[in-house]
């Protein structure tokens, strides 16, 4: 069986790492990666061993590519496209009438939100998204609620496979970075907060919450990531006075030792799968508060393990901040029971494993 893994190659965040450690798990010969665009994501395919081809298209409307796609396919005798993301998909259309190939895809994110703040051309996008993700020839959802979420979109359950996203857990945590690179101390409560920066990630939600603070008592937030509205959450950070309390990170590839040098870990996200991150704050043993989306509610036991709080509901966060610090130090021991749910449950043979089954049903239909 020959798979072809088809995204943007732009990827960043969660949707990056999931391809990779996915591809890992497969013998090199059984799968290939196609990227628009050379990045992050192709490099460290490479280095991992990944078979990587690059389509270049001279801006994200050249459709040109769209044919040499289809030869590649046909060429190499490709079983199974696997899309990853709405400009993936929205090419699959093309490709799976084309060269009649059996069309899976990954549902990362909501696709009904793929395209927010984008205008006139957002609204475009997203029909058209819409009407790919019904085109295809199954479907992994990356929760149950996103699973149920296809359903009520008219898509039959049989086609669904639901996979958890899966890391490789380690058995000793990593080397804290030393809060004195961003001028804090010891006695500091610190959060990190690993999201690209986009409108649909809620940071704003967290700078609302944090601005309910006194100077003295307001907890210190390590931002990673970078994205479209740096600028406007910069400016947010600076109308709402948190200038001391918020640290833009940008990038980073060394997500875990921030995570060790964090009491605790953040997500506030509008919509979301399965977040990596929180299973990267998992493996660290850092507790969690997170807004109630994607499958988050499958890895978080609230109260126990981290909090869980309505989406766009800052008074909640707030409440649920106040709640952590009151208890900064019971954290240690909220995180290890994460680790211990995390670690026996998400696990990359898991993974493999439901992606090999759904690739076996629909080449046998």
């Amino acid at each position: 069986m020959k798979v072809l893994h088809l995204i943007s190659g732009g990827e960043k965040g969660g949707s990056r790492k999931h391809v990779i450690t996915l591809l890992e798990q497969f013998r090199p010969e059984e799968v290939t990666l196609a990227v628009f665009q050379e990045g992050q994501l192709s490099q460290e395919a490479r280095e991992s061993g990944i078979r990587t081809e690059c389509f270049s298209q001279s801006s994200r409307y050249d459709l040109s590519v769209l044919n040499k796609l289809a030869s590649f396919i046909q060429q190499e005798g490709f079983d199974i496209l696997h899309t990853h993301g709405p400009r993936a998909n929205l090419f699959g259309i093309y490709i799976k009438k084309k060269t009649g190939i059996r069309w899976v895809t990954t549902v990362h994110s909501d696709p009904s939100l793929d395209f927010v703040k984008s205008g006139i051309k957002g609204k475009i996008f997203t029909s058209l998204s819409m009407y790919a993700v019904k085109q295809m020839d199954g479907y992994f959802a990356v929760s149950e609620r996103f699973k149920q979420n296809l359903i009520t979109l008219g898509i039959n359950s049989d086609k669904i496979q639901t996979v958890y996203n899966g890391i490789q857990f380690t058995n000793e945590t990593a080397n804290a970075i030393a809060r004195s690179e961003w001028g804090l101390t010891k006695d500091d409560f610190v959060m990190a907060m690993v999201a690209r920066l986009h409108p649909i990630k809620g940071h704003t939600i967290v700078f609302e919450a944090m601005a309910a603070f006194s100077e003295e008592e307001r907890p210190h937030l390590l931002l990673v990531g970078d994205g479209p509205i740096e600028d406007e959450l910069i400016n947010e950070v600076t109308r709402r006075k948190l200038e001391r309390h918020v640290h833009f990170l940008g990038f980073r590839s060394d997500v875990d030792h921030i995570y060790a040098a964090s009491d605790l870990a953040l997500l506030a996200s509008y919509s979301e799968s399965f977040p990596l991150a929180l299973l990267e704050a998992a493996n660290q043993h850092v507790p969690i508060i997170t807004t109630d989306v994607g499958g988050v509610g499958e890895l978080i036991d609230h109260e126990q393990t981290g909090w869980i709080v309505p989406t766009k509901d800052a008074q909640a966060y707030e409440q649920a901040l106040r709640e952590a610090i009151a208890h900064k130090d019971q954290l240690p021991e909220m995180g290890d029971q994460l680790y211990n749910f995390a670690s026996a449950r998400f696990s990359l043979q898991q993974l493999a494993e439901d992606h090999r089954q759904l690739y076996t049903k629909i080449t046998n239909i």
